[in-house]
């Protein structure tokens, strides 16, 4: 921590508030103790049983290289103690080991899709349930990283530090009197996101395998700075619920001062084609933080162990399906337990498709493919047409212009085409658009891919079962989802590059945009899968705010939060071949 204040001076630490003070995060007095939860126990009526004897150890100090403590609640089977050693789950981050200010209830409607009774009411945010895993023959460790909770220290975003604690974790819970020597680590978003951070800068001979319920790899690229476009808000939304007895990061207010991709951002990127332990990954589109980071970590990642379910809901609601649990188990029980699961039988990449509401195809769900990207995928483009605003095979011969109110909250310009016949579309689209502002010497643009259906309507798809139909659903992206979506500042256009011949920007570095300059801004939009009926289509949406649905209700603004300015104007047509490239992996029909 020391070194990451030395290297970035300017770097600064917001006081936390204490746990038993802050005014939503559940806190359970600090009590190191052991106590037995019976078979059968439960937290309250309502909630899930446990099924073995299980000791529930409180408030474990972790002692770090550095003398400090960091605290976990262990759950272990009570026969642990005797010849019965069992492999450890580490779940990692600082968002209360017990408690917490993030939970189902507040996060998103309908409890996120995770049924009050689906869980033990024992489980960390995001993380697996000891009540079940358990009765599975595992310890579940659920520790407060450096600077959260009760734990001792300031509160880093990833990077080595958070690493180096992760790895003296591992150590600390591989010589357990109660432990086989076997330790993974499990959970989504920032325990996924923690997993990959740390192997992708240590490697420990006790830690035999990964499960990343779907992480960003890059928080510049994939949260804060997307697109160089500044979004700090739901990183500030993160630290207004963290607490413990000393600082946190300010990550958010970094951008100002470093508004380019430097050493500062490239300090907490997670190097994933270092790392070379199996890993069991889940991807989705719905979740507007993960999916680059879930897809690029299945294609990167040096281990040739390594598998990747796309899923068609939202993560928390995945996360607790008794199926795929059952399918972790037996994943981990190869790696941690030497046993003979048929796991090397299990696809190695599995891909859904979304149908959305109200559209007659069906969801595909987890369909097992080759590779991904698909192989023999064609890269259809379609050009823009500003006078007509379709989509079109063919470039339109006269040039016109369409434009919108670049700062505004809903104003945009949209582009569509129908298909003639069945079509899957599944990779990664490029939005190419000739752009231009008179008002302004930069702009952030956003593009986002919206199936329609028959009759033009834009569709939207439910990240999970709701009890009330579309309409009467909170508009908000964990539960509800538009469709894949990109973003760019003008001004890094010069940064572009060429990744595994997947588009990407280093933003490294910017170049202003003389007004009234006309610029071509290849905009890479993020993983696609969708299912057509013959009849239905896609239109591409072209704006300056952000085109997803806030992803939590308290994200919501009134106002725009972009820093644009005027019209933006898009050209078409003629010299202009603004287009949209879609990956088309069937059509005419059906996949068997």
């Amino acid at each position: 921590m020391e070194a990451l204040k030395s290297r970035f001076p300017e770097l600064t630490f917001l006081p936390l508030l204490a746990p038993s003070s802050h005014p939503h995060y559940i806190y359970r007095p600090f009590n190191p103790s052991t106590q037995v939860l019976s078979a059968g126990h439960a937290k309250d009526p309502s909630r899930r049983q446990f099924r073995v004897d299980t000791f529930f150890e409180k408030d474990v100090a972790v002692e770090m290289r550095d003398k400090a403590k960091l605290y976990a609640d262990v759950f272990r089977p009570t026969d642990s103690d005797g010849n019965n050693k069992v492999p450890a789950v580490i779940l990692w981050s600082p968002y209360g080991k017990d408690g917490g200010a993030q939970t189902y209830e507040e996060m998103g409607p309908f409890r996120c899709g995770v049924p009050l009774g689906t869980t033990s009411g024992y489980e960390k945010f995001e993380g697996l349930d000891p009540a079940d895993w358990c009765a599975r023959g595992y310890a579940i460790v659920n520790i407060d990283a450096r600077g959260a909770g009760d734990s001792d220290g300031d509160l880093a975003f990833w990077g080595e530090q958070e690493a180096m604690d992760m790895f003296d974790t591992v150590t600390w819970a591989s010589k357990q009197p109660w432990s086989n020597g076997s330790v993974v680590f499990a959970g989504n978003s920032w325990l996924a996101m923690a997993q990959l951070n740390l192997a992708s800068r240590f490697s420990h001979p006790a830690l035999k395998a990964l499960a990343p319920w779907e992480a960003s790899t890059d928080p510049y690229r994939d949260t804060i700075g997307r697109g160089g476009v500044p979004r700090p808000h739901f990183m500030r939304m993160i630290c207004s619920g963290l607490a413990g007895k000393n600082r946190v990061e300010d990550a958010a207010s970094m951008f100002a001062l470093h508004p380019l991709c430097d050493e500062y951002w490239e300090s907490k990127v997670a190097r994933i084609e270092k790392i070379d332990v199996p890993l069991y990954l889940t991807a989705s589109y719905s979740t507007g933080l993960h999916s680059r980071g879930s897809f690029d970590t299945f294609r990167r990642a040096k281990t040739s162990s390594k598998w990747l379910r796309v899923h068609p809901y939202q993560e928390w609601s995945d996360l607790y399906r008794p199926e795929v649990n059952d399918e972790l188990q037996a994943f981990f029980d190869k790696y941690c337990k030497g046993l003979d699961t048929n796991w090397e039988s299990t696809p190695r990449f599995r891909l859904s498709l979304i149908g959305f509401e109200g559209s007659p195809a069906k969801t595909v769900v987890e369909r097992p493919e080759k590779a991904w990207p698909i192989p023999g995928t064609e890269y259809r483009t379609y050009f823009l047409d500003g006078g007509s605003q379709a989509l079109s095979l063919s470039k339109p011969a006269t040039e016109s212009v369409a434009s919108y109110d670049g700062h505004h909250l809903t104003d945009c310009t949209d582009f569509s085409v129908r298909f003639d016949t069945y079509t899957e579309l599944a990779g990664y689209p490029v939005a190419k658009l000739w752009m231009s502002c008179d008002e302004h010497d930069d702009m952030d643009v956003n593009v986002q891919i919206r199936k329609i259906a028959a009759d033009g309507t834009a569709l939207k798809s439910l990240n999970f079962q709701c009890p009330v139909p579309e309409p009467e659903v909170p508009d908000t992206n964990v539960v509800k989802f538009l469709g894949p979506d990109g973003m760019l500042r003008a001004s890094h256009r010069v940064s572009k590059t060429v990744v595994d011949g997947i588009l990407d920007y280093t933003h490294d570095k910017a170049e202003k945009v003389a007004p009234g300059q006309v610029v071509e801004l290849e905009i890479p939009i993020w993983p696609i899968g969708m299912v057509f009926e013959a009849g239905e289509g896609i239109l591409l949406r072209v704006a300056g705010h952000d085109l997803r649905l806030p992803e939590v209700e308290f994200l919501k603004s009134d106002v725009p939060l972009d820093e644009n300015k005027g019209l933006h104007k898009i050209h078409t047509g003629g010299k202009w071949d603004s287009s949209l490239v879609v990956p088309v992996i069937a059509e005419g029909k059906k996949v068997q």
